[in-house]
């Protein structure tokens, strides 16, 4: 495989935000192994304490609108030649996007697996509905899968690092909270308050074994009801896909189209179960606004909500899924349930997913192409999932074996594949 990478003697990375948590300080340290020079630039507290003092931190202290000027700046200045992000949307990663891209800059973008929970997105440009898999068909994936018959492993059955998700987002924002004075000027890509995020990621962790308990009894006794069930996946409204790739403006919208939708269309002995999204902290009181929207459909008895925990109990026995643009519709397609999606997705091929109106989709569904669906999987884990965690320190380690090569290969993840430069692939065993 010699000559797939990049020559790392000019290199030069610029990081801007990552996940919460070291892995991004991982991924500096090793590209420096590596020879390349490496830059991280911090936009409040919570970036400058999880680089650990490492080499190469530029605090931006300035006002927002300073920030592209400031950028390209930086690029001259370090002589960039490449930028590393996680998710491509906020405001201040989708500016650096825009003007890296002019300059003929590489941009590696990371972002939550596609495949969750044990793979990690890895991708040049874009992700989510900015991806290269918007454009790619499932004849494209199948053309470069000719040379390759790897065997790829099934979806665990559970989200994994949890614990640490929440607990690194919950550390992060109490640096950002309390500790953000040489960071005045710094202003969230997210509406909500930073003491009022910070005091539900805390609250949320400390309430996970009464949450757990509910959530378990919930499962229970809908999976012994004895009644056909559709499952509602839903997001988080602040979620990047939800916010730049979807048609609505806020969750309550999507709860009245899919409410309507299955009073008018859903056999009347069938149920609607909304699942939460696995990190929803209480910011929207869903519940209550399910109930409301039930409630004013004349479908109270047969609505139902689950707040988060493991979506294969509940999809064991579902008859459908709709979503916005979630990634968990990949489980929903890997078990060839008819699935309808709102919003764009890197899934969203006409092989998987429902065309017809909500009301109709309930009432007559339509099973997605089960072989077109494990081609598509295999194409994506073949290229940009890949296995490991941001949050577990044994996922971490994982992630970080395999995705630096990926990062130096000259050709991105899709590309590499079609032309046979992907960089050896590590064993696939998932680490819990």
């Amino acid at each position: 495989m010699g000559g797939i990478f990049v020559s790392t003697a000019q290199k030069t990375f610029l990081f801007l935000q990552g996940p919460h948590g070291p892995f991004f300080y991982g991924l500096g340290k090793m590209l420096r192994a590596a020879g390349a020079t490496v830059y991280r630039v911090g936009f409040n507290a919570g970036d400058r304490a999880f680089w650990f003092g490492a080499p190469g931190f530029i605090p931006f202290t300035d006002q927002i609108s300073a920030w592209p000027e400031v950028f390209s700046d930086l690029l001259s200045e370090k002589s960039v030649t490449d930028i590393v992000l996680y998710g491509d949307t906020r405001p201040i990663h989708a500016q650096a996007v825009a003007i890296a891209r002019e300059a003929g800059i590489r941009i590696h973008v990371f972002e939550e697996g596609y495949m969750r929970p044990y793979w990690c997105t890895y991708e040049r440009d874009g992700t989510n509905g900015n991806s290269r898999l918007m454009d790619l068909s499932i004849d494209d994936m199948r053309s470069a899968l000719e040379r390759s018959d790897l065997d790829i492993p099934e979806p665990p059955a559970r989200w994994g690092d949890m614990r640490q998700h929440i607990f690194y987002g919950a550390l992060y924002h109490w640096f950002v909270l309390f500790r953000n004075g040489d960071y005045r000027n710094f202003k969230p890509h997210r509406a909500l308050p930073l003491w009022t995020e910070t005091t539900l990621y805390t609250r949320r962790l400390l309430l996970m074994p009464l949450i757990a308990l509910g959530r378990i009894l919930q499962t229970s006794r809908i999976r012994r009801g004895g009644y056909p069930y559709h499952l509602a996946l839903l997001q988080l409204e602040h979620d990047a896909s939800f916010i730049a790739h979807s048609p609505f403006s806020s969750m309550s919208e999507f709860l009245e189209i899919v409410i309507e939708g299955f009073a008018k269309g859903a056999p009347r002995h069938h149920h609607l179960v909304f699942k939460a999204h696995p990190l929803e902290n209480g910011q929207l009181p869903l519940s209550r606004q399910i109930s409301e929207l039930a409630a004013k459909h004349n479908i109270a008895d047969r609505v139902h909500y689950v707040r988060g925990g493991k979506l294969a109990r509940l999809l064991d026995d579902a008859r459908t899924a709709v979503t916005v643009n979630s990634t968990a519709a990949q489980q929903v397609l890997w078990r060839a349930i008819p699935l309808k999606v709102f919003g764009k997705a890197v899934y969203d091929k006409p092989e998987f997913v429902a065309t017809s109106t909500v009301d109709e989709f309930f009432a007559t569904p339509q099973r997605p192409d089960s072989r077109a669906y494990r081609d598509y999987r295999r194409f994506l884990l073949e290229t940009s999932q890949v296995p490991g965690s941001f949050y577990s320190a044994r996922g971490r380690r994982q992630l970080l074996r395999q995705v630096v090569d990926m990062m130096l290969n000259e050709e991105d993840p899709y590309e590499a594949l079609r032309a046979g430069k992907l960089p050896p692939r590590q064993n696939l065993r998932i680490v819990k």
